[in-house]
């Protein structure tokens, strides 16, 4: 439980988590390469083989790391021989945080991210309905943030345009829904429907609703959307699998879990088309977490593509839509403190039979009240039930009471953070929690300066998968036009090695896959990418600009820029289980 609270821990940690599986010398040169890389600057994020010049792979794993001459050795009739010079090499990058599924559903769904307005809104609706055959329109991104006025819309001008359909439209954290009327009629939602536990539903000056519902109240409507079909979400998974490929990320850990989901894992992963190493987390649903405990943790099967060792719970909701539970009211909202979307007691029962039955526990915390909550349950549980190696983790932990901080550290916990989350919310994130309070906003370096690591991800589709954007969060705190010039609240960035640790070695050890990836180390799998250009040198200012060429999985390459059909234009129907988690 205690496991991070030493001096210089971290160090020791990754150059622990760099180890590989088998002898390092790694002398098997007896039998030929399927693959040699050279002539590339190679970051291997495992501190015993800090610059080499080249590696070789045979089976799909790194069998060699060193220097040319002795890759070279391994050169057979069969071996590939691949001269990277004046690029640079990466491990294959790990998403800590990303919703499979919904990333290929959302390809096929309105995009109403960045949109500017209610009637820019209303217009990509209209237009996405008239080529949709379906009763219910969805779609997701939009951010009263961007709007004049900053306020929630109102359905009435969206049911006039669209009255004789359902529509139901994600906000892009995932934590409100805004629908039109016919929605809300197919619902049974009226000016009586009370608010429920956990949820909010926004209403008029007389008691309307005005069509925007908010974390536990979105459920009233999801009850009433049909589900993705079987072949619907294995379609949207490997549409899903691609788009990773296409940003470098070849392993994942997968935010939540349904019981649909994970039968379509399985069946991707044994017909081989599960290309990426997913950390599944079961959503909160008691007989299936509780049938899965009972089976027991399930680690790296078939041949490293599938762990179901995790849990996800939600503590609360999210700040942009005033839904993340505050210690004190929210600064532009008073009297507002935000929801509380689980109790503490049921957070403490599963992460009792989590550790219990060797699992790992996650839990959503937006605001620093919610945070708290996870803290004292997390805290209570390990008092009753104490573990060495839980690695329990805090999704998002993005506003902290100082007091909160050290308390990662001590119980021995992961910070799974989104930087990408940063830059999206800075323009408003101040005005939320007022100038004090957002001192502990997004505090990466508070966090690591005590000892603890940080599993960096997107929340995809949330934010994009884009790497290259979450790298440049991390080290710049600047958005995509390197605004503001400064970095907002600067002193929090991390460095260029950290930012790669979080998206690499350390987000492994988050989804328990330190042993067979996240470093370009001898017996670990053979994933890497290669880029044009080298982050750990490129200024800040132009790590946008850099260019994902190639990504390889198990040393075959699986996304190649130069061929960039990394999406598969499936058919799917848009529709969609539940909320996402989310910033």
């Amino acid at each position: 439980m205690k496991s991070m609270r030493r001096p210089g821990f971290l160090r020791a940690l990754i150059a622990l988590l760099g180890t590989p599986l088998f002898p390092r010398a790694a002398r098997a040169l007896d039998a030929a390469a399927d693959l040699i890389v050279t002539g590339a600057t190679i970051h291997t994020v495992d501190e015993a083989f800090a610059a080499p010049q080249a590696f070789a792979v045979r089976g799909g794993r790194f069998v060699f790391v060193g220097g040319a001459a002795d890759a070279m050795r391994m050169r057979g009739a069969g071996t590939r021989v691949l001269d990277l010079t004046g690029k640079t090499v990466l491990p294959g990058l790990i998403d800590a945080h990303l919703h499979l599924t919904d990333v290929g559903l959302a390809l096929h769904e309105v995009d109403l991210y960045h949109v500017p307005s209610v009637d820019e809104l209303i217009r990509r609706t209209i237009a996405f309905a008239k080529s949709s055959p379906d009763a219910w329109i969805q779609g997701e991104g939009w951010d009263q943030n961007l709007w004049t006025g900053k306020a929630f819309p109102d359905h009435r001008a969206l049911s006039a345009a669209i009255p004789d359909r359902a529509v139901a439209l994600d906000r892009v954290d995932g934590h409100a829904l805004f629908v039109n009327a016919k929605a809300m009629e197919l619902a049974g939602v009226t000016k009586e429907t009370p608010d429920p536990s956990g949820g909010r539903i926004l209403r008029d000056a007389n008691g309307e609703p005005t069509g925007v519902f908010v974390d536990n109240a979105t459920d009233l409507i999801y009850r009433v959307i049909p589900a993705p079909t079987h072949d619907q979400l294995h379609r949207a998974a490997l549409a899903g699998i691609a788009e990773c490929h296409r940003w470098g990320v070849t392993a994942i850990g997968e935010a939540r879990t349904s019981r649909a989901d994970l039968a379509v894992y399985r069946e991707a992963a044994i017909s081989g088309a599960l290309d990426l190493r997913n950390f599944t987390r079961l959503e909160d649903e008691g007989d299936f977490i509780a049938e899965t405990v009972r089976s027991g943790p399930v680690s790296a099967a078939f041949d490293g593509r599938l762990w179901i060792r995790g849990i996800k719970l939600f503590a609360d909701g999210a700040l942009g839509s005033r839904g993340a539970a505050l210690l004190a009211a929210y600064s532009d909202d008073p009297g507002n403190t935000g929801l509380v979307r689980t109790p503490q007691s049921h957070i403490e029962e599963i992460a009792e039979l989590a550790l219990r039955g060797g699992f790992q526990l996650s839990v959503h915390a937006i605001g620093d009240r919610g945070n708290r909550i996870v803290l004292d349950a997390y805290e209570a549980a390990l008092q009753r039930v104490p573990s060495r190696d839980h690695r329990f983790r805090i999704e998002h932990a993005q506003v902290l009471s100082p007091q909160d901080i050290p308390r990662f550290e001590q119980l021995g916990l992961i910070a799974s953070m989104q930087t990408s989350h940063q830059i999206s919310d800075m323009g408003w994130a101040e005005d939320r929690l007022g100038h004090e309070r957002v001192n502990g906003a997004y505090a990466w370096r508070s966090i690591l300066d005590t000892g603890v690591i940080i599993a960096n991800g997107t929340d995809a589709p949330v934010e994009p998968v884009n790497t290259l954007r979450t790298f440049h969060a991390a080290v710049a705190r600047r958005n995509e036009q390197n605004l503001p010039p400064g970095g907002w609240y600067p002193d929090q960035r991390m460095t260029c090695e950290e930012a790669l640790k979080s998206m690499t070695i350390w987000a492994a050890h988050a989804n328990f896959q330190e042993d067979v990836a996240g470093s370009i180390s001898p017996g670990k799998y053979a994933d890497f990418v290669v880029m044009d250009r080298d982050w750990m040198t490129t200024a800040p200012e132009s790590i946008m600009g850099t260019t994902i060429e190639a990504t390889y999985f198990n040393g075959k390459r699986v996304y190649d820029a130069k061929n960039p059909d990394h999406v598969s234009r499936v058919s799917l129907k848009p529709s969609k289980r539940h909320a996402k988690c989310c910033a």
